[in-house]
């Protein structure tokens, strides 16, 4: 179930906005533990066990990357731990590394939920009148990438079908990927002229035209988006006051460990499992409704 998204689409957007600002511009350990967690359990809840686990796995390989590879290009701080080609290892180094890449994984697993929240028809509803040519090429092209990858898988197995490329040389693997480059290219251009022949056809870019949208705002929509505007504000304010300021060099900083601040990390925490919390209930709610038949 994915009842998350089917909240107003302003409403999403905003979510969206904020978490990934919040976790693109901080680097408090406390706020990036928080984001990665959100965002993996909500992604968790809108796929199935195999690919959550195939994407943990490939992103941890990727968060260890980077965790590893930044100290070794940054020797910046005062906790020497060893030394690596005549070049210090710190510890804050280290810390940092991993504070990246937390971020760094974090924003994607929201990207991620992100593409299949916002849908194109979405985007266009929220951007269609102020910026309609801009939202129009936005929301084809990502439209477009998910429909390019699923032709070149097609073209691909339709060349294994006709018994081509069946052994794994080097030069077989090369021609095959020419052929379906080739292939996919001109059902990409061939597709763009139709396309493009279609909406003039239906009158796009004609003056008068009126816009039709299924989107509506209900209670619910306005409930949560009071309950985003006031944590975020809560969360502006903590950065404000300074109290999720966190460094790592030369030396790594301490938390804020105060009344203040431990109620601050819990409305941003609140913040970042909102879409889980909601997933979680509608399945409760729908699992009893199913045990009352």
């Amino acid at each position: 179930m994915k009842s998350f998204s089917s909240f107003h689409p302003t409403v999403l957007f905003l979510y969206y906005l904020s978490v990934i600002f919040i976790s693109m511009f901080t680097m408090n350990p406390v706020i990036l533990g928080c984001s990665l967690i959100g965002s993996i359990l909500f992604f968790s809840m809108m796929n199935s066990p195999k690919v959550v686990l195939k994407d943990i796995g490939y992103y941890l390989l990727v968060f260890i990357l980077i965790a590893i590879t930044n100290p070794i290009f940054s020797h910046n701080g005062e906790t020497i731990l060893f030394f690596l080609n005549d070049n210090p290892v710190t510890l804050e180094a280290i810390i940092y590394g991993i504070a990246i890449a937390t971020m760094l994984v974090a924003v994607i697993f929201w990207s991620k939920s992100y593409s299949e929240i916002m849908t194109s028809d979405k985007f266009v509803y929220l951007f269609g009148r102020t910026i309609p040519k801009l939202s129009l090429v936005l929301s084809m092209a990502l439209r477009f990438i998910p429909m390019l990858k699923l032709q070149i898988k097609k073209v691909n197995q339709v060349q294994k079908t006709f018994g081509l490329y069946t052994t794994d040389s080097i030069t077989d693997r090369i021609l095959s990927g020419i052929r379906v480059l080739n292939s996919v290219l001109t059902w990409s251009l061939e597709n763009a002229i139709n396309r493009g022949d279609s909406m003039r056809a239906r009158g796009y870019g004609l003056k008068g035209r009126t816009n039709f949208s299924l989107f509506k705002f209900y209670k619910r929509d306005g409930m949560l988006l009071i309950a985003i505007i006031l944590i975020l504000v809560t969360a502006i304010l903590g950065f404000v006051f300074n109290i999720f300021d966190f460094y790592y060099y030369p030396a790594v900083s301490s938390l804020e460990i105060t009344g203040v601040g431990i109620l601050e990390y819990i409305f941003v925490f609140i913040l970042m499992i909102i879409p889980f919390i909601i997933e979680v209930k509608e399945n409760i709610q729908w699992k009893l409704l199913r045990s009352k038949i």
